[in-house]
């Protein structure tokens, strides 16, 4: 009778190649977050970019340190019919309600940037909880809005937060077009930045108290929307159920 002999490392090396499918696969569940093959474990990954055929792109605004270029920017942003999300520190909030309420009533969207803007990868179950619900509790208290996205401070992030978000219905949000606005560059060099690095969904970091900001507002909208750009809140650019994340933080319609 004929027989063939399969050697144990033959048989190792397959099932190992069926973990990894069978991960994968996984990775390509929708949710609210999506997990993503990395050698011998997996990992959370937030959205960085959104896959898209249509030429749209968000803008986004980090909240922490200032107010007083604000409505500026909420005036730019509505000579070009833009839309954006202002992303807000807790602290910040207590600081300036008034603003926050500027902002929401402008028709603007608001998301969490935690409450004390600490590095939050390295923060316990516990406090990521108080972190994402504090700040979620302080900006509803003033919109009566649901806050649905959050990104982490310094862009640092765990398995742990994003699970936390996906729990309190949050969807973590980081970028990929980053302005180095924060550096003290000119409006021409952060217009020039953003533009060579934008493309058909990307997520573009600014902060709202940068020394440049209102300018460099104003010169990348207008270029933009010169290239035939549609600019929307990260809200409204996402993909919020039946949805995928690779590897790169690139989020994709299921």
């Amino acid at each position: 009778m004929p027989f063939c002999v399969i050697k144990s490392r033959t048989i190792k090396i397959f099932l190992a190649m069926a973990v990894v499918v069978v991960l994968l696969a996984l990775s390509f569940e929708g949710g609210a977050c999506a997990q993503v093959w990395f050698g011998y474990s997996t990992r959370l990954v937030p959205v960085y970019r959104v896959d898209t055929q249509e030429k749209q792109v968000a803008i986004s605004f980090d909240a922490a340190w200032g107010a007083d270029k604000t409505e500026e920017i909420l005036s730019v942003l509505d000579e070009y019919d833009a839309g954006a999300t202002f992303f807000l520190v807790g602290f910040w909030v207590d600081k300036y309600p008034e603003m926050v309420q500027k902002i929401d009533e402008a028709g603007f969207e608001i998301g969490s940037h935690s409450n004390t803007h600490p590095d939050m990868a390295n923060l316990s179950s516990e406090n990521i909880a108080k972190e994402l619900d504090i700040s979620v509790e302080k900006i509803k208290a003033i919109t009566g809005k649901d806050v649905t996205v959050f990104r982490p401070p310094y862009g640092s992030y765990s398995n742990d937060l994003i699970n936390a978000c996906s729990s309190r219905g949050l969807i973590a949000v980081q970028w990929d077009v980053d302005s180095l606005d924060w550096k003290g560059l000119s409006a021409t060099d952060v217009t020039t930045r953003v533009m060579n690095n934008v493309q058909n969904g990307s997520i573009i970091l600014m902060h709202n108290n940068a020394d440049n900001v209102v300018q460099s507002t104003r010169m990348v909208l207008e270029r933009l929307t010169k290239e035939g750009y549609k600019i929307t809140s990260v809200g409204d650019l996402i993909y919020h159920s039946n949805y995928s994340i690779d590897r790169n933080g690139v989020q994709h319609s299921n």
